[in-house]
């Protein structure tokens, strides 16, 4: 088994293109995961591309941005943010897809897109649990892979924890199943009250971070069994993912050194 490291684009958006890939090479991860919005220009993608090829880097575009409620609308702008990324190689996406509230069938519709790009492009695009989109929830996740068996996700635990405020030890098929469709870790540690703990280098946090690791174990014992590749993106994020200190709006803590203090972690744990 293999396993890569991706950097979130996420909370360095400040830093020029050059200086942050640079940054992230040095830190030792293989590439970035950059979120694509809806208007960014193939001119914009084709200039970072250049880049992240300068620097010997490899990327997981993330979609994300399609907020619309109307389902046709909807369908439409997540249709050509896919058209668009046709011309950028990569070495696979994530996708926050769907609408929580949307129905099973106009769900799937969307996930039927990617399967079609895929197809196409060669790039497979994996469906990331994540609040507010088709995979919100544990539960509801578990009935689309049941009925969709080509579905395969991000796993993104943190958000499932907050969801359904505990860290899921009364649906342990729900999450077997997941791990079972899993071929990208989101390494974020949720507690049942949101979807980031302060910082998972204290021992006040550490029952958050066992869950979390022992969800991502079974990933990585299942990959190795498979020898296939293991892609994790540690992606503690900035503000409001992080809380601030009191009045001074500071950051309770380095984003940037928890996660590559996450990455350190799990290479050292799945070397």
């Amino acid at each position: 088994m293999d396993v890569k490291f991706f950097c979130p684009r996420w909370g360095c958006e400040h830093l020029p293109w050059n200086e942050y890939l640079q940054k992230i090479k040095a830190a030792g991860y293989n590439g970035m995961e950059c979120a694509i919005p809806n208007d960014m220009t193939r001119e914009e993608l084709s200039e970072v591309w250049e880049k992240l090829g300068k620097h010997g880097l490899e990327v997981i575009p993330q979609h994300y941005a399609t907020y619309e409620a109307d389902f046709a609308k909807h369908h439409d702008i997540f249709a050509a943010w896919l058209d668009k990324m046709r011309s950028f190689p990569a070495l696979k996406i994530d996708c926050q897809t769907g609408k929580d509230f949307f129905t099973f069938e106009q769900n799937k519709t969307l996930i039927d897109l990617t399967v079609d790009f895929a197809n196409s492009t060669g790039v497979e695009v994996f469906h990331e649990t994540h609040r507010n989109k088709f995979a919100f929830a544990a539960h509801i996740t578990a009935e689309y892979l049941r009925q969709i068996p080509y579905l395969k996700i991000t796993l993104d635990a943190s958000h499932w924890v907050n969801v359904a405020e505990s860290y899921l030890e009364d649906q342990q098929e729900a999450m077997e199943l997941a791990i079972s469709r899993t071929e990208h870790i989101h390494a974020r540690v949720g507690y049942p009250e949101g979807p980031q703990v302060p910082d998972p280098r204290v021992p006040e946090w550490q029952e958050a971070v066992q869950h979390h690791l022992a969800w991502w174990d079974e990933v990585a014992k299942r990959k190795r069994q498979e020898n296939t590749l293991l892609t994790i993106t540690p992606e503690f994020g900035p503000y409001p993912y992080m809380v601030p200190l009191p009045f001074t709006q500071q950051p309770i803590t380095s984003q940037w050194d928890v996660n590559v203090y996450m990455m350190q972690l799990l290479r050292e744990r799945y070397a």
